[in-house]
């Protein structure tokens, strides 16, 4: 039998984080919510995790620092990092890290099943 397959949320807002947990949650999945990038990093759940839901600009470590981290790690969960303020360059520097998108908040739901779906329900 497959372990679960936990997807970790990680924003410093708490409505957002909350909300967004919650719409996860309803997809399915088990979730595990961090207000920082530091909270994640030290948490068990970083060796858990199956797909990553980050925050870009947070205080301390940003998003990005933090799947730099983890690529260093050797720990690369498919991600996608979500901002208020998307621009083009800021989505080309995302996307040269791997990771699969860059949404704007507040994310259309139907466009995070979709990445989720791709990533987690493949054979």
């Amino acid at each position: 039998m497959r372990a679960p397959q936990v997807v970790s949320i990680v924003d410093d807002n708490e409505p957002f984080r909350s909300a967004t947990a919650r719409l996860v949650q309803a997809f399915g999945w088990i979730v595990r919510a961090f207000d920082s990038a530091e909270q994640f990093l030290d948490s068990e759940d970083v060796h858990n995790t199956a797909f990553l839901i980050s925050d870009i600009k947070m205080p301390g470590m940003s998003g990005l620092a933090m799947y730099s981290r983890l690529l260093e790690l050797g720990l690369a969960p498919p991600v996608v990092f979500i901002t208020a303020g998307p621009t083009a360059s800021l989505r080309a520097e995302v996307l040269a890290t791997g990771a699969f998108a860059l949404l704007e908040k507040p994310m259309d739901p139907d466009e995070l099943e979709r990445w989720l779906n791709h990533a987690l329900r493949q054979p």
